[in-house]
């Protein structure tokens, strides 16, 4: 096969087991092992009655199902799969990694739908990707992002394959590629043992907090929506004031983000989050300024977070009644949102109380 690299430069999930060679017709046992269709005939036909793999015994003219999936991925993506298998092997290490064609041809698998996702995730190349996103190739971690779209089973199995310290290398070195790591742990901190999982690591909160106070916009607004699928998880929550997020997250409301309203409404549930709150100055303008002009989701927050913080502080609620939040409230207690006005009751009470 002229242009074939070596058999060795291949991932064995594309040789054939009993050949060694890349296949080109795949077909899957009953027994789950993709075989190439001439090699496993040639077993069938010489008697063998069992998995030439497991060695457990097969049906009796056991059906050959074509693996369409392998097949196309064999011959669209063999680049990329090639250099996959290099890095897995350590055979690129201090050399350029995989070339930018090959992760742009994964980027396209993964942008194509659920079966292209379901191509890349079998194919032995998440690996590759990964490396990539970790050195902030912005392609590799956008084809990460479309990855972890496949279903819970494919987010858990990404951070089973080195996910989070990829992406959290990714959001550590900023950049283009920063964003779409933090899309693409969001994404992954959907599922709630990934949560805890993700959380737990060492890098992972305080490198998303980092990115809150030094990245662009558009980062910043990414690493405040992880934080708020992070933060539903209580002990994130703690992970999160530890991490120095929270100032970051009153100048990002300030700036009319409403997802870090919502961040900062989860951070006060916390005991140590509303001490930490408590502290920063101009909160209580931020979040005054927040209630009387934002969304409701922002309006809604901002009253929770203004209702925890004065409850522990009168010198705060002193504040929130100077700067108008009497008159504020009264204009939301009949507002129709249910939550809205609730929490504008809560909130009088708490101030009546200072």
């Amino acid at each position: 096969m002229d242009g074939v690299p070596e058999q060795a430069s291949w991932p064995d999930d594309f040789l054939c087991p009993i050949s060694l060679e890349v296949m080109t017709d795949p077909v899957i046992l009953p027994s789950g092992h993709t075989f190439e269709r001439r090699s496993i005939q040639r077993w069938l036909d010489g008697g063998h009655l069992t998995c030439p793999v497991t060695n457990l015994p097969l049906p009796p003219s056991p059906p050959l199902i074509p693996n369409h999936a392998l097949r196309r991925l064999i011959a669209a993506v063999s680049p990329a799969a090639v250099s996959a298998e290099k890095l897995r092997a350590g055979e690129c290490q201090g050399a350029a990694p995989t070339s930018p064609s090959s992760v742009l041809g994964l980027l396209r698998l993964a942008k194509s739908g659920a079966a292209g996702r379901r191509e890349v995730l079998e194919s032995g190349a998440v690996s590759a990707l990964l490396q990539h996103a970790a050195a902030g190739d912005e392609a590799a971690a956008k084809a990460v992002v479309y990855l972890s779209l496949d279903g819970d089973d494919a987010r858990v199995g990404l951070v089973a394959d080195g996910a989070v310290d990829a992406l959290c290398a990714a959001v550590s070195g900023g950049g283009a590629a920063a964003a779409h790591a933090a899309t693409a742990l969001t994404s992954l901190a959907t599922v709630g043992v990934n949560k805890c999982t993700i959380g737990a690591y060492p890098s992972a909160i305080p490198a998303l907090a980092r990115l809150l106070r030094r990245g662009g916009a558009r980062e910043r607004r990414e690493a405040a929506t992880t934080l708020y699928e992070l933060c539903k998880l209580p002990e994130n929550r703690r992970r999160t004031v530890r991490a120095g997020a929270a100032p970051a997250l009153v100048e990002l409301a300030a700036a009319g983000s409403a997802r870090a309203v919502e961040v900062l409404g989860l951070l006060a549930k916390n005991r140590e989050g509303r001490h930490d709150l408590s502290r920063i100055p101009d909160i209580v303008p931020v979040l005054c300024s927040v209630a009387g002009s934002g969304n409701a989701r922002a309006i809604d927050q901002a009253l929770v977070v203004l209702n925890w913080i004065c409850s522990e502080s009168d010198e705060l609620a002193m504040e929130a009644i100077k700067l108008g939040a009497f008159q504020l409230c009264e204009a939301l207690v009949n507002d129709d949102n249910c939550k809205i006005a609730k929490n504008a009751v809560e909130l009088v009470r708490t101030l009546e109380k200072a």
